[in-house]
């Protein structure tokens, strides 16, 4: 992108929506996706840091008077400058408290928005972390009526659950940026890091009253639901308030030396230190991920529901596994393609060794594309496509058979068909003759190479189209007697029916071959799939391990501080998840294998016998 585009729009008086326009770029981006999004008051300079970021200094708009420039949530989709095959993408949010909104509402979902679609979370504010900072980010207490983890089903099992505990699991990291600081990082005459400094703000009062639960809201929300906190404070970037409304124009030598440095230190951080966005269980997001997120975000708002993280990440399964389905099958169909030449296959194996090498490469794609297909709903429906594939082109495997071996038998029986208009048959001797002529053809035809499959069956519909003409033959040759004649006619219809014998015994065989090559899908997929189950549950057990780590340095900070209540919640907290990681560790992939795999398998082992 060479400029930034509004992802989610937000005019007065109406509905926020996602231009689609912006969701096209993100759907035709297939890395995995940095994305960083800025909150905060508005006219406190977030756009510039955004720029910054993006390695310009125009793009996102700055405004040097009271109004604020951004409205809803605009986006800059750049190569990310560090993690090679990666996309960063920043958004940049309107100003939280713009006179002109007058609407609190549309700032928490301005705010809930950039939480759910970000993977660090950039809060930009003026002057020190004070109370009224805290009270400015009032946004972050209301995050549990705004966002829901489960969908009310899974609410309706779990009631007494606290969802926030799941926060941090999916929420982004926070980076606060303090602006225009002009205190002395110390805290006793002793110099402190800018961290430190946040986390000294963040510090809960000990009490039961109003007012210290009012002070501890903002903060215990900010140490709980994000899992890592880090702070820059920025210098004032020029000295007077004339150049500051023309910073986009300055140049970095007219900025102040400790502003530019800071903001060196802080892009450098985002660049090194973001990660890309995931879902829970590790599922990496790409650009056409985040779009469909964005869109099942906003269209949960504008339904007047409240966005629901696990049904956002159902409707990304169904929606990217319907994608996977397709993909693999448009593999496979290449991968085909690149054999057609080889048709007719001498034999049925070779045709299902090539068939067998297609589906496992199409399979690899489906298994890299798809997640939480846990049912096996979108594996049923490929195996079932693959199946209608593979039929497609066994037909056509026998159609270029029975084609080439009607051209032999054409070439081969140019000088027999001439005999026969000519007459050349109809004398005393001249059965014998036909005959050889005949048995030599077929001689010639079943040593002559690439006939494909259909080989017997062209031979003995060539065979029996001759019946008639040489049964003829047959009873006007003078020099045969009728014992004779019967004896040969008799040998005729045996050696038919020998034909047809041996047909009917290729045909069963390769039914055989046909059911061995199912055998060996199965076992093909049944592999893939155990290989994919395995990374998924090792990817949530190392995701709960690291929530595990995270609770437990939680819970040692609270408890030192004397916070016996928080302390016994995450207790627990930390004890389920201690749970379900014994849970994945002790289950048996085999029975889910099966289940997955089985279904499909016996309904194309099924559909295989039908005649």
């Amino acid at each position: 992108m060479e400029e930034p585009m509004c992802l989610i729009g937000n005019k007065e008086n109406e509905e926020i929506i996602v231009n689609q326009e912006a969701l096209q770029i993100l759907l035709d981006i297939t890395q995995p996706v940095v994305v960083v999004a800025i909150v905060g008051k508005y006219r406190t300079g977030k756009s510039y840091l955004m720029n910054k970021l993006a390695g310009g200094k125009n793009g996102f708009a700055l405004g040097s008077t009271i109004q604020s420039k951004t409205k809803g949530i605009w986006m800059w989709c750049v190569p990310h400058p560090m993690k090679q095959g990666h996309t960063l993408v920043l958004l940049d949010t309107e100003g939280l408290g713009d006179v002109e909104k007058g609407d609190s509402k549309n700032d928490a979902w301005i705010f809930s928005l950039a939480i759910l679609l970000s993977s660090s979370l950039v809060y930009n504010s003026l002057g020190t972390i004070d109370q009224q900072a805290m009270d400015n980010l009032h946004y972050v207490t209301e995050l549990t009526e705004r966002i829901k983890v489960k969908s009310p089903e899974g609410q309706a099992m779990d009631e007494e659950v606290d969802e926030s505990g799941e926060f941090k699991r999916f929420f982004p990291s926070f980076i606060w940026c303090v602006r225009d600081f002009t205190l002395k990082l110390e805290k006793n005459d002793v110099p402190i890091t800018e961290d430190q400094y946040l986390l000294d703000a963040l510090e809960l009062k000990k009490g039961l009253g109003r007012k210290v639960q009012d002070y501890n809201l903002p903060r215990r929300c900010i140490r709980h639901y994000f899992h890592s906190h880090k702070c820059f404070v920025f210098d004032r970037p020029v000295s007077t308030s004339n150049a500051l409304q023309r910073l986009e124009k300055l140049q970095e030598s007219q900025l102040e030396p400790e502003f530019v440095k800071k903001t060196t230190k802080f892009c450098r951080h985002i660049y090194e230190n973001c990660n890309a966005k995931t879902l829970v269980g590790g599922y990496t997001v790409t650009g056409r991920l985040l779009g469909n997120l964005a869109v099942s975000y906003t269209e949960a708002i504008r339904s007047g529901s409240i966005p629901c993280m696990e049904n956002a990440v159902i409707a990304l399964a169904q929606i990217e596994n319907s994608r996977a389905v397709q993909k693999a099958l448009a593999k496979y169909e290449e991968e085909m393609s690149k054999n057609i030449g080889k048709f007719p296959t001498e034999t049925q194996e070779e045709f299902l060794n090539i068939h067998q090498e297609c589906e496992i490469e199409a399979t690899k794609v489906f298994m890299g594309l798809s997640f939480k297909d846990e049912n096996g709903e979108y594996l049923t429906q490929l195996i079932h496509d693959l199946a209608a594939k593979k039929s497609k082109y066994s037909l056509y495997n026998e159609e270029e058979s029975a084609k080439k071996c009607k051209a032999i038998l054409q070439n081969l029986s140019g000088s027999l068909e001439s005999d026969i208009s000519d007459g050349k048959f109809s004398k005393p001797g001249g059965f014998k003759q036909f005959l050889a002529e005949k048995n030599s053809l077929v001689d010639e035809y079943k040593s002559s190479k690439g006939k494909g499959v259909k080989a017997l069956e062209i031979l003995q519909e060539f065979l029996t189209e001759k019946e008639t003409v040489e049964a003829a033959i047959l009873q006007a040759d003078q020099s045969l007697t009728i014992k004779e004649k019967e004896i040969e006619d008799q040998r005729v219809r045996t050696e038919a029916a020998e034909r047809e014998k041996q047909i009917l015994e290729e045909h069963n065989r390769r039914l055989e071959v046909d059911m061995e090559n199912q055998k060996k899908s199965l076992e093909d997929h049944k592999r893939l799939m155990e290989e994919k189950m395995v990374e998924e549950r090792k990817k949530i057990i190392e995701q709960n391990e690291w929530m595990i780590k995270e609770k437990l340095k939680e819970q040692e900070e609270v408890l030192k501080k004397g916070f016996s209540q928080e302390s016994e919640m995450l207790k627990d907290q930390i004890k389920d998840l201690k749970k379900q990681n014994d849970e994945a560790a002790n289950r048996s992939l085999f029975g889910e294998i099966l289940e997955a795999i089985a279904r499909p398998f016996a309904y194309a082992l099924t559909a295989r016998k039908k005649p």
